[in-house]
């Protein structure tokens, strides 16, 4: 069976979308390994599905993969790409685009250059919505990490677990020591991304992030949201904020208060092709 696909990346963290709108097809969990394959295959980070929604008041559904085959609730990044997907592939005419996710509705809106504006939705906080294990929400947890010992994190769902550690200087941080061993920590049951956020000032930070199932990409646009978020949180940032990941800057506005949190930055395509599966 052969199918369409095209390569895309946001600031470097890089996919493999499919439309299995005009087209009939399934790619088995073993499969996406295969295609994830940097030299045997494709080669992504994740693969998105834009499928046919269930429900009449969504445009599409979105469907993610890790590259392990796994499948997980939200990428930021994805759906910038999913939305420039749809539109240059003539699935809709629409700018301002719903899609159904794992986790509930995404509101995508392309802008006049391209960017895409992701509304995000709000946080989740409460611990066992994340989820994790913990007594009752704080802004900051210790964790006892063996191999590491105490760490201080932010904890926050952005529809994927996501853990927060501070640090003097991204260059130097622990990326992936520290995100192997955090990632499958028990107090995290459905693991977690692990992000390392260095503080330029209350509008700016550094980020990098070791992802579930992945390992540390270019680009996290839920882990940019997460950092912000638990920044904002613990007293470090203030709403508005660019975040300088390895693969380029995303602006996130969080307003606090349990709001929604909304995230600017690029879609690229790269190459199309077809793959039999």
């Amino acid at each position: 069976m052969w199918l369409k696909f095209s390569k895309m990346h946001g600031l470097g963290n890089d996919f493999m979308v499919v439309d299995l709108v005009t087209q009939n097809g399934y790619i088995r969990s073993d499969k996406v390994a295969q295609l994830a394959d940097r030299h045997l295959g494709v080669g992504f980070d994740q693969l998105l599905l834009v499928e046919r929604p269930t429900r009449p008041d969504v445009d599409f559904r979105y469907r993610i993969f890790n590259a392990d085959g796994s499948e997980v609730e939200n990428c930021g990044n994805g759906a910038r790409c999913f939305a420039r997907f749809v539109y240059d592939q003539h699935l809709t005419g629409k700018r301002s685009i719903r899609v159904e996710t794992a986790t509930g509705i995404m509101q995508l809106q392309l802008t006049d250059d391209k960017d895409v504006v992701v509304d995000m939705g709000k946080p989740v906080l409460t611990p066992s919505q994340i989820p994790f294990t913990a007594p009752a929400f704080a802004a900051e947890y210790p964790v006892q990490v063996e191999g590491i010992g105490e760490v201080m994190i932010g904890a926050v769902s952005m529809g994927n677990p996501h853990a927060v550690l501070r640090v003097d200087d991204i260059d130097d941080a622990p990326v992936d020591h520290w995100g192997s061993l955090i990632e499958p920590h028990p107090a995290f049951p459905n693991k977690v991304n692990v992000g390392f956020m260095q503080v330029i000032n209350p509008h700016e930070v550094r980020l990098r992030v070791f992802e579930r199932g992945v390992g540390e990409t270019l680009a996290c646009g839920t882990g940019a949201c997460a950092a912000v978020v638990s920044g904002q949180l613990r007293g470090w940032l203030e709403p508005g904020v660019k975040v300088t990941l390895p693969g380029g800057e995303l602006w996130i506005d969080w307003d606090g208060d349990q709001g929604h949190v909304h995230m600017t930055g690029p879609a690229t395509p790269v190459f199309e092709g077809r793959m039999n599966v």
